[in-house]
């Protein structure tokens, strides 16, 4: 396998399958993802290891649209500021319970 970094091989992905069929691969992983969790959480199932699977899938195709719409940057700040909320959130209810 050719050696790679994750920014250098979405931009090969996005230039060999193009920007929409991946975009249309990122929906169909996350669907994917979606289904696994049901059956694990409706249905007891044990499918860790599909869960594993799926969520890799879902973490790489997420890299490929941040990639594909420059926004790497922009969803690092925000996914910050959104931890950072739900830290606080988290210290309001514990107190509550308290």
């Amino acid at each position: 396998m050719t050696e790679f970094n994750e920014h250098k091989l979405y931009e090969r992905t996005i230039r060999v399958w193009g920007k929409e069929p991946q975009m249309l691969q990122v929906i169909e992983e996350m669907s994917e993802l979606t289904k696994e969790i049901l059956k694990n959480v409706n249905r007891k199932k044990d499918n860790i290891a599909e869960l594993i699977e799926e969520t890799a899938d879902v973490e790489i195709m997420l890299g490929q649209l941040k990639y594909c719409y420059n926004i790497e940057k922009q969803v690092a700040d925000y996914k910050t500021e959104k931890l950072q909320t739900i830290a606080k959130r988290l210290d309001d209810w514990e107190k509550k319970e308290k």
